[in-house]
């Protein structure tokens, strides 16, 4: 096999294995996003109270207040569950003018494991982390 060729079926493999990874993404966001929508009907039914959340800035630089209520997934509270259903990751640059005025969150694709990559003892679970706020969330009709 001459180098060309070989150069040919090396992208071909990469670009078929990449191709993969994002259908897994998607997949892994599609279930994560049903487990979501499920929680929020469950914390609504159960009268779980959500509550205003707020955006940190990067490096512990002040922190801004949202329109959206929903309930914090960690203790460090960077990533929340809106009442809606939606996944926010509450952490960002702001500006003096966010911190005076607030800032409008924008939905993000929601994982399977918050903080998968992360360091060590860092990353969990969704439907654990959903267990901890509404214990049984996923067991309720």
């Amino acid at each position: 096999m001459d180098t060309d060729e070989w150069s040919r079926r090396r992208r071909e493999a990469a670009g078929a294995h990449a191709e993969a990874l994002d259908r897994r993404r998607r997949a892994d966001a599609r279930r994560a996003q049903e487990m979501l929508d499920g929680f929020a009907a469950a914390a609504a039914a159960a009268g779980l109270p959500a509550e205003a959340l707020r955006v940190q800035g990067y490096g512990g630089r002040g922190s801004a207040r949202t329109d959206t209520t929903g309930w914090y997934l960690r203790a460090d509270r960077t990533v929340a569950v809106g009442t809606d259903g939606s996944f926010y990751v509450l952490t960002a640059r702001l500006s003096v003018t966010d911190r005076l005025r607030g800032v409008t969150l924008r939905p993000a694709e929601p994982p399977l494991v918050i903080g998968s990559g992360g360091k060590d003892g860092d990353s969990i679970d969704l439907a654990t982390a959903l267990g901890r706020l509404l214990p049984g969330w996923d067991a309720r009709d």
